[in-house]
């Protein structure tokens, strides 16, 4: 195993998400349940980091971090939650966690504290050292669509990418917000600097202050350490505020004057540091509104909103919806090793047809699971439409159309799973993209609120702990 290694002590679906880019990183990553796994992973491969929920059912990060405590050189804890709190948060940082996070675990934040590989030995005569080229924008944040809407966006986005501007951001949950704003720092200047995104709806008024600036050690009751914040980890590159009209009034004025001076101040700290942030923002909601009902500052949005870009809704968005429906099957079906499936036409005129009220996020998680579910295919509307207490399914022969998967290597299987479990994995995910959307996490799957609710109770009843 690699020695960049990272252990998750969590359930599958609330990490799996970024193991592709882990691996794309060179970074291995592993998993346990237990304390036990956890303990045996850590002696056989030192990790440089562990990423552990705070509670599981027969599992407590607190009885990790006491291990941590006896053992020198126990890799360090960082503890992740969906719902957080301060008096937990302050719990496990006396207890010796490194850091505690609020979902969701991408890449971007976590190799900011990942040790950097040790550099290669100078050879015995070093060539001129030449400038590093300029990276390109990865894949991961090429943005799919021929509609004249998003060519619009597109085009203007490339147009003020290179300059220092702030960009807001607007539009519907799931219309591609974080995507084009990725967008935005890879066709910049500051391409090879970080890109850093924090949610400003995720935290409460006084951490999120603590998030953003950073504190000193002592600044409040479990700052054990001095931290720096979102700023100065941006130093730089571009931070991006996501759901900036969540933010509190009085955090909303510290954000202006950092805007316009460009320095912060640590909390609890009594020097004013210096930095160099693109700032880019986003909202779903009106913000004009918000502005109208002083629940958002006027100066603040008048400096946010230097470069305007609205998103369209996914159902505006024509033939797109083909396209991105295309591109997301081919990623599943790559991803769980299947065979490329074709649509057929009624399915192709659903997609057409459906509102769309989730906007690409939606689609994206419908083709998961009609890649799942259709099998061999060929994948039809009654694999978007999935009821689990009606659906069936479908003893079909493979589509005609449908290109061969690679041929497997001897020893290399198909991980398989009941389908009663993946049904529970897809609801858990749902729930996961929703951050707890009962409403919302329905509306992806295609069931009712109240069959959402049965198959929890079920859930619970079977041990699990859901909030």
């Amino acid at each position: 195993m690699s020695d960049r290694t990272i252990l998750f002590i969590a359930e599958p679906q609330a990490v799996s998400s970024v193991f592709p880019t882990l691996k794309e990183a060179g970074v291995q990553a592993g998993l346990a349940d237990t304390l036990a796994g956890a303990l045996n992973f850590i002696k056989k491969t030192s990790p440089l980091l562990i990423f552990t929920r705070p509670a599981m059912q027969g599992y407590s990060a607190a009885d990790l971090l006491a291990e941590a405590a006896a053992h020198e050189g126990f890799p360090p804890v960082i503890v992740f939650t969906k719902n957080g709190s301060t008096d937990e948060a302050q719990r496990f940082l006396d207890l010796g966690a490194r850091d505690y996070w609020l979902e969701p675990l991408v890449w971007d934040k976590i190799r900011l504290i990942l040790p950097r590989e040790a550099p290669e030995a100078p050879a015995e005569e070093p060539e001129e050292p030449r400038p590093a080229p300029r990276p390109q924008a990865s894949p991961r944040f090429q943005v799919i669509g021929k509609h004249q809407a998003v060519l619009r966006v597109l085009a203007l986005a490339r147009q003020v990418a290179r300059s220092k501007a702030t960009v807001l951001i607007s539009g519907e949950s799931g219309t591609g917000k974080e995507m084009i704003a990725r967008f935005l720092h890879h066709h910049s200047e500051r391409a090879d600097q970080p890109f850093v995104a924090i949610n400003c709806a995720a935290l409460p008024e006084h951490l999120l202050e603590s998030e953003l600036f950073g504190h000193e050690t002592g600044a409040f009751t479990g700052a054990i350490n001095r931290k720096l914040g979102k700023f100065e980890l941006a130093d730089g590159g571009t931070l991006l505020l996501d759901e900036i009209t969540e933010m509190d009034l009085g955090l909303q004025a510290k954000l202006l004057r950092v805007l316009q001076e460009g320095e912060i101040d640590r909390v609890g700290g009594v020097e004013t540091v210096r930095v160099d942030v693109r700032v880019l923002a986003t909202t779903n909601r009106d913000i004009e509104e918000s502005v109208r009902e002083k629940k958002f500052r006027q100066d603040l949005f008048y400096r946010l909103n230097v470069i305007p870009i609205k998103l369209p809704r996914l159902a505006e968005r024509g033939e797109d919806v083909l396209v991105l429906a295309d591109f997301f099957r081919d990623k599943y079906c790559a991803a769980y090793g299947l065979s490329r499936l074709a649509f057929t036409e009624d399915a192709k005129q659903w997609l057409l047809d459906y509102e769309w009220p989730g906007n690409v996020r939606e689609l994206q998680n419908l083709m998961e699971r009609a890649v799942l579910l259709a099998g061999s295919g060929p994948i039809r509307p009654a694999h978007f439409l999935m009821d689990s207490e009606s659906w069936a399914p479908e003893e079909e022969s493979p589509a005609a159309d449908a290109v061969p998967a690679a041929p497997r290597t001897p020893g290399e299987a198909l991980s398989v799973m009941p389908l009663h479990e993946m049904e529970k994995a897809l609801i858990l995910k749902s729930l996961d993209e929703t951050r707890g959307n009962r409403t919302q996490a329905a509306e992806l799957l295609g069931i009712s609120v109240r069959t959402l609710r049965n198959k929890l109770n079920e859930y619970r009843q079977q041990g699990l702990e859901i909030d």
